[in-house]
């Protein structure tokens, strides 16, 4: 069991009932959150489980408008230039140009707990025992350590500072924060059509680009998400 602190300036966690706009959840989704523990350490052989999100600073939302590209490469178009084809697999930013609107929190403070579990997936002769995965997470935790930059979901909002405590001081949660309150149906994460048959051996193993979404319905306790809790009822 790991606990830790995030930090930064600001945060999206874009709900998906909004297909144009960019509009945050009041708080970060569990599959947010493994995203970040994932650009520290990530080996097909572990899961990441986030068992309590808890929310120290007050709710910030602000409105920005930003520039975003709403085309993607044609995958086709990459296929048939790998052929010896004449087709063109670039984005011209200038004519792919849109401007949207976001609105996203700012200044944001969250506690994580979390844990993980062995998924069977491993190399050849590799060790795959609990305390090496858990003693390579705590030293690039402790270190500051990531392959990549973690976000606060989307990449424009990077996580300023992430750290290890032994415990949450639960009188750092700001008063707007205490009582209950429910948090709706929120997305929980994405369940992807990977082939079971072949997961004994990671050089065989299935990864498929399909999913479907899973949701679930939290409920904020002052300023505490069991999210252990609720994964019972998730759909």
């Amino acid at each position: 069991m790991f606990k830790i602190m995030l930090e930064g300036d600001y945060a999206l966690f874009s709900r998906p009932e909004f297909k144009v706009e960019r509009v945050t959840y009041e708080v970060p989704t569990p599959s947010a959150v493994e995203g970040i523990l994932k650009s520290i350490y990530w080996k097909p052989a572990i899961r990441y489980v986030v068992d309590k999100i808890i929310v120290f600073n007050p709710v910030s939302l602000m409105s920005v408008r930003r520039n975003e590209v709403k085309d993607k490469v044609a995958l086709s178009s990459v296929r048939s230039q790998m052929r010896g084809g004449d087709s063109d697999p670039v984005i011209y930013t200038k004519d792919s140009i849109s401007q949207r609107s976001s609105l996203l929190l700012r200044n944001v403070r969250y506690g994580v707990e979390f844990h993980f579990e062995i998924t069977g997936i491993m190399c050849e002769n590799e060790d795959n025992s609990d305390a090496k995965h858990a003693a390579i997470i705590h030293r690039r935790l402790k270190n500051g350590q990531c392959f990549r930059q973690p976000c606060f979901g989307c990449r424009e909002f990077p996580v300023r500072s992430i750290y290890l405590v032994d415990d949450f001081d639960l009188s750092q949660i700001d008063d707007s924060l205490l009582g209950e309150k429910d948090l709706g149906i929120m997305l929980y994460g994405l369940d992807f059509h990977n082939d079971k048959r072949l997961e004994t051996e990671w050089k065989s193993e299935y990864f498929s680009d399909s999913a479907d979404p899973v949701f679930y319905h939290p409920k904020m306790i002052d300023g505490v998400i069991d999210v252990a809790k609720y994964r019972r009822e998730i759909k």
